[in-house]
């Protein structure tokens, strides 16, 4: 496999990949042909048992094939030194694993260490991961595991699996073991990761949800890796292939497919704004002069701060300091519609301001934004809905 420049990811190609168990009656994989697009993030979905995990470890010799090939990039993996392979493919489990008596910085360095990388190279490196995944590096490089959070060990461990920069990463359930607040928040932080360049992402999980969300396409399993369908999210939610997988969809597929835009694809409301530091007359001034009754206050560093109304203005008697309401929920441009849906739905003025990659402010979304695009997607349901009862009815006609 040869060595990646960090600007696309790599093929992966499995070829009747098998795995059968010492006294199992059945294969835990059975006969698996599966061609992944270099680039591309695959997700596999499926109910517990049917393999996910198994094939995804398979991929990396954590567990080695009872049968079959798996080529990277066209190279066969399968008779090269497995740990010589790991080293080029990067992984991210649950739990995040990290090492606990290694500092943040140390996790992360730790495969570049390996391959031999020089001292600079693995402090630049790794300085750029952490502000990658959203960690200061001056706060977080020295730090232990057991002083980050649940969601910041996560963060690490993805940065761990990137640190030599891999052409294929492989995550095995990565954000199971987090609030589901936290787990929408690392969701779109790889989104963010994985726009440019990318790598070719493996992801395996048990929420059909976050397939959609994630998965350029997505591989719908039955069990030892039986393939019900192999499609985009937009495919699978609009045709699914049989009953079985119309259980994994469920009801209310048009609300799923607000999971397939993302909020930066939507026009955004510019709201009036103004910054901590300004002169509070001129604040006063801008919010008159708006022809709104409210507008945003952001810190020094253009961060969403502050609401701040009228009657605010009124009371603030010559300072900010008590005045407003503060900002309790932002979503990154590379969030869902659905995830700025769920902030939207919990602010009482029914709007969530949209924040770049640092937290800088870039617009606001509103209730009446999300609710124009659901009854577009729901329309567009009906249309295709109607045009598969035509082709059926012609069918029978025929």
């Amino acid at each position: 496999m040869s060595e990646s420049s960090g600007t696309s990811g790599a093929s992966i190609e499995l070829e009747n990949l098998t795995k059968r168990y010492p006294g199992s009656p059945q294969p835990a994989v059975d006969n698996v042909t599966l061609d992944i697009r270099a680039g591309e993030t695959v997700v596999f979905v499926g109910p517990s048992g049917c393999g996910k995990s198994t094939t995804l470890k398979m991929i990396n010799r954590l567990i080695e094939p009872t049968g079959g090939r798996i080529r990277i990039n066209g190279e066969d993996v399968t008779d090269i030194d497995p740990v010589k392979l790991r080293r080029k493919v990067g992984y991210a489990i649950r739990s995040a694993g990290l090492f606990p008596h290694m500092t943040v910085a140390q996790n992360i360095a730790l495969v570049p260490r390996m391959i031999g990388w020089g001292k600079g190279r693995i402090e630049d490196r790794v300085e750029e991961l952490l502000d990658l995944v959203g960690l200061d590096p001056r706060e977080f490089h020295g730090r232990y595991p057991r002083r980050l959070s649940g969601g910041q060990q996560q963060r690490v461990g993805v940065a761990r699996a990137l640190a030599a920069d891999p052409p294929v990463l492989l995550m095995d359930e990565p954000f199971g073991a987090v609030d589901p607040i936290t787990r929408d928040r690392l969701q779109d932080e790889l989104l963010r990761l994985q726009r440019e360049p990318r790598k070719t992402i493996v992801f395996v999980t048990d929420d059909f949800d976050e397939a959609i969300k994630l998965g350029d396409r997505i591989v719908v399993l039955r069990e030892r890796f039986h393939i019900a369908q192999f499609d985009t999210p937009e495919a699978i939610l609009a045709n699914p292939a049989d009953h079985f997988v119309s259980g994994f969809v469920g009801g209310g597929a048009a609300l799923k497919r607000l999971n397939l835009t993302r909020v930066r694809d939507v026009v955004l409301t510019d709201y009036p704004t103004v910054r901590v530091d300004d002169p509070l007359q001129e604040i006063f001034n801008r919010l008159r002069g708006s022809g709104t009754n409210e507008i945003l206050l952001l810190d020094r560093r253009g961060r969403p701060y502050k609401w701040l109304r009228r009657g605010d203005l009124m009371r603030a008697k010559g300072s900010l300091a008590r005045a407003g309401t503060p900002v309790s929920d932002t979503v990154p441009g590379d969030a869902t519609l659905r995830d700025a849906l769920g902030a939207v739905m919990t602010d009482s003025a029914g709007r969530v301001a949209v924040t770049g990659r640092h937290g800088e402010y870039t617009g606001v979304v509103d209730m009446e934004t999300l609710m124009n695009c659901v009854h577009e997607l729901l329309e567009a349901d009906r249309f295709e809905a109607a045009e598969r009862e035509g082709a059926g009815e012609g069918v029978r006609k025929a």
